[in-house]
């Protein structure tokens, strides 16, 4: 699975910090929403990240990493895995 530098870097970000909107990964990250949004995209589809409702604003979903299959992706990137 290749992957862009942005869904690399997108991956490593939520597995340091934890659950995110794609807002706020934006803004800490210093990335533009629209290269977060299609970072996450290519995440979910390929099983590295998933939604989970946001219990404060149900109006947002929050990704988190899938831990199992993060690895692979870190130690190929040549990632610390957190």
């Amino acid at each position: 699975m290749r992957l862009p530098k942005s869904a690399v870097k997108v991956l490593h970000f939520l597995d340091k910090k934890g659950p995110m909107t794609p807002r706020a990964i934006s803004k800490e990250a210093n990335v533009p929403l629209r290269t977060v949004t299609f970072a996450l995209d290519r995440l979910v589809g390929t099983n590295l990240c998933q939604k989970v409702p946001n219990l404060g604003d149900m109006r947002l979903m929050l990704y988190v990493v899938n831990q199992d299959e993060a690895r692979a992706v870190f130690s190929r990137y040549g990632q610390r895995f957190a």
